[in-house]
């Protein structure tokens, strides 16, 4: 019998999301990089299991396209909302239990019926950000350098990322990279991530963490970040030193269903 699932993407950012309501699906690491593969499967930058949960509407596991488990996921969490609203899961407002813990995640545009969505997500509180003269290290969910640069559009994003993701500094577990130019409109920032190994179109709690270190330099609480994949918005309040009701928002939109053989 074949497994159903859908695909999903958050400007640009993709992911197989399979309903695992009864919580009883285990599939290996190697069969969610095939899965994911952009060659032999469906292609993702990730999976997600939208498992049932006692203390929230649902619960959100995410995988790297590698196959791990990975950490917070903001992409992914914003279509996990969707996917949520849209197949009866959760209301519109609703609450689901992440990597990071509880998450709160608005429908603000889009109905049932609709293959695009709206979705504001509240990131987790953000603690202990480590200010350097080059670049800024965060956790939003998942590990985050953040470094501004010039020319961003001719950067070299995969090779400078994957040098900083692999470097002693961030040895073992590394981290994910984010290159960042501020501009008139907000700012701009690309992402090396780690578990997918290269650069993605988008990357949610990179963008969350990019919209931190712009706000230390410009002071903007209230930020457009853009993507290769498309535009966020980003709100953050500061309280003493903690970054506080951080909400991203963005669309996201259903692509296709199918199932696995």
């Amino acid at each position: 019998m074949g497994l159903n699932f859908y695909k999903y993407h958050g400007n640009g950012n993709d992911f197989v999301m399979i309903d695992n309501a009864e919580n009883r699906l285990s599939m290996s690491a190697d069969r969610i990089a095939a899965i994911c593969h952009r060659r032999f499967g469906v292609g993702a930058d990730g999976l997600i299991l939208i498992n049932s949960c006692d203390s929230a509407d649902f619960g959100m596991v995410y995988y790297n396209s590698d196959g791990n488990e990975g950490s917070m996921c903001g992409n992914g969490g914003r279509c996990a909302a969707a996917f949520a609203f849209a197949n009866g899961i959760a209301e519109r407002k609703m609450e689901f239990l992440a990597y990071d813990g509880l998450h709160k995640a608005i429908i603000t545009k889009g109905s049932v019926s609709d293959d695009v969505f709206d979705v504001s997500l509240q990131m987790a509180d953000v603690r202990d950000v480590e200010v350097n003269k080059h670049y800024l290290y965060l956790n939003t969910g998942s590990p985050h350098y953040v470094e501004f640069v010039d020319h961003l559009a001719e950067f070299d994003v995969v090779g400078m990322g994957r040098k900083t993701r692999y470097s002693e500094k961030f040895h073992p577990a590394g981290t994910n990279v984010n290159f960042a130019e501020l501009r008139d409109s907000g700012v701009f920032v690309r992402t090396y991530e780690r578990g997918v190994e290269d650069e993605t179109l988008s990357c949610g709690t990179g963008v969350t963490a990019t919209a931190i270190a712009a706000f230390l330099k410009t002071g903007i609480k209230n930020i457009d970040v853009h993507t290769t994949g498309g535009d966020f918005r980003v709100d953050i309040e500061k309280k003493g030193e903690v970054f506080t009701d951080i909400v991203l928002h963005a669309p996201v939109k259903i692509v296709f269903k199918g199932t696995l053989i």
